[in-house]
């Protein structure tokens, strides 16, 4: 029998660079169950189709699949890259993995203080990535934090994959429950039985999904489920070791794929209060937008793809080590950013958009979006390059939301010019540059009214813990996008890049200060 490097004949001994990991596993394990609680993601949900599992052999070996040959290129194959989605464990390996690590977004809010004592928990569970935050009710001071990737990832990055694999089995809810009581019992070390609440957010699938709900609904028109409204478990029906009088609420949904993470980001950002117009947008593969003041708040969603987070993208990957996340024009030369100060390996969200509108001011793309050089491609850094079809990928992105916006404001017999501030709200909306956000058209504003507003779902769930009074709710409108007879018409207006003129023509613009994670 063949040496499995672990002296166990039935299993297999697994090296992670640059992770520095050494793991033993089953003989003959796929590599998505090993990786996928490393942080690695699977974006088509293991099909693979879209090569972002992506690892190389640098010891031992693992058969070319069919699926590696038609992703993968035959250099790359000479190489010893592989599909992890694709790839068994049969003999020792050393691998090197094409996802690193992945700053998440938090937020350091503390709780006014209360005259209730004991220990609460927030979550912020969001498609890609979770937090949760262990506070002190007497003090208010947070006690810990813990950050992970969603495991649901594994059956896709996007919502649509999980609700249709959702509609043939309930993996995904154990898999979110499991891993939210192994997230509890990780940050409360040791002081599970003081915790009396646990407040989480998501958006609406990631409600259903955590919940047990049925997702059917969300699967076709008019995406309008029944069952929106603030769910409350004990813990030992989610099989939680906390005490049996701590509540778990899941807050409510506003509608459709407009979920809890956006209610309670109009609370940590206020929108609905005071008299001046302001829009909060959420930047994702699902676009929330939303807008209003104290008299009335106007919501919708829209189905921005994955550009924003470059799964769409030929060189994109995550706002990870070695990806590209700022592009300058210098005297016509591209000149780049790149996590981790490594050689670039892609381009993440933020990177993607500042090269499109470096591309615009560098003439080399016109405003229909097609390369003016002749010409498919060009080079932003190292060997990371721009295809068209990626800028035709962002054009399609940046339509839909800033389309949406224009719905939402013709609701309310507004022009953005009426609007005083449009707050930012999630990951990309934390780094993308404003000035780059404008001038591609993302957000037809000036780049002096948009606010980074950090992870203004996480601040809103802790705004809620100890709160039962959803009268908020009752100042929302859901409009859906899909049945405005407009809406069509608003995306094919909103695809176009603006000229120079336009942008030009706008407020002086300024830089907004750096996000911290």
């Amino acid at each position: 029998m063949s040496d499995n490097g672990s002296g166990n004949p039935a299993k297999v001994r697994i090296e992670l660079v640059p992770l520095g990991a050494v793991l033993e596993v089953d003989r003959g394990t796929v590599l998505d169950n090993v990786l996928m609680t490393r942080g690695m993601e699977f974006p088509c949900g293991g099909l693979g189709t879209c090569g972002g599992c992506r690892v190389q052999v640098i010891e031992g070996s693992i058969d070319v699949s069919p699926e590696d040959q038609s992703v993968l290129s035959k250099q790359e194959l000479a190489d010893g890259w592989r599909l992890a989605c694709r790839a068994h464990a049969e003999s020792p390996l050393k691998l090197k993995v094409e996802q690193w690590t992945m700053p998440v977004l938090t937020d350091d809010t503390q709780l006014a203080r209360t005259r209730r004592t004991g220990l609460v928990v927030a979550i912020d569970l969001g498609t890609t990535t979770v937090v949760a935050q262990l506070l002190d009710l007497a003090s208010g001071k947070l006690l810990g934090l813990r950050t992970g990737l969603n495991p649901q990832t594994i059956q896709g990055a996007d919502v649509m994959s999980r609700v249709r694999f959702a509609q043939d089995s309930n993996d995904l809810t154990v898999l979110i429950r499991d891993f939210l009581g192994t997230m509890i019992h990780d940050v409360a070390s040791g002081r599970e039985e003081e915790i009396v609440e646990v407040v989480l957010v998501g958006n609406t699938v990631m409600h259903h999904l955590f919940c047990g709900l049925d997702t059917e609904p969300l699967t076709h028109v008019p995406f309008a489920s029944p069952n929106l409204g603030e769910q409350q478990f004990v813990a030992k029906d989610l099989g939680w070791r906390l005490p049996a009088s701590a509540i778990v609420r899941f807050l409510p949904c506003i509608g459709g794929f407009v979920g809890s993470d956006i209610l309670a980001g109009i609370v940590a950002v206020g929108l609905h209060t005071g008299t001046e117009l302001r829009a909060l947008i959420d930047l994702g593969t699902n676009g929330e937008i939303s807008l209003g003041n104290r008299d009335k708040v106007l919501c919708a969603s829209t189905a921005a793809g994955s550009a924003f987070e470059a799964g769409s993208i030929k060189m994109g990957m995550r706002a990870a080590t070695g990806a590209i996340s700022r592009v300058f024009l210098n005297h016509n030369e591209m000149e780049c950013t790149v996590i981790g100060d490594v050689e670039p390996r892609g381009i993440c969200g933020s990177g993607l958009v500042d090269a499109i509108a470096a591309g615009l001011d560098a003439g080399i793309i016109g405003t229909s979006g097609r390369f003016t050089t002749g010409s498919k491609e060009f080079t932003v850094g190292g060997t990371i390059k721009i295809w068209q079809a990626d800028g035709r990928e962002l054009q399609l992105a940046k339509g839909a939301i800033a389309s949406g916006l224009r719905i939402l404001l013709d609701r309310w017999g507004a022009t953005i010019d009426d609007v005083k501030q449009v707050y930012l709200a999630g990951a990309f909306g934390n780094y993308v540059r404003a000035e780059s956000a404008v001038r591609i058209g993302l957000l037809e504003t000036s780049a002096d009214h948009l606010v980074a507003s950090g992870n203004t779902a996480l601040r809103g769930a802790k705004l809620f813990i100890g709160v039962e009074d959803f009268s908020v709710l009752n100042l929302i409108e859901h409009v859906g996008l899909a049945s405005d007879p407009h809406f069509q018409d608003r995306f094919v207006e909103c695809m176009a890049f603006p000229d120079a003129e336009v942008i030009a023509s706008r407020k002086p613009m300024v830089e907004r200060p750096a996000a911290t994670v």
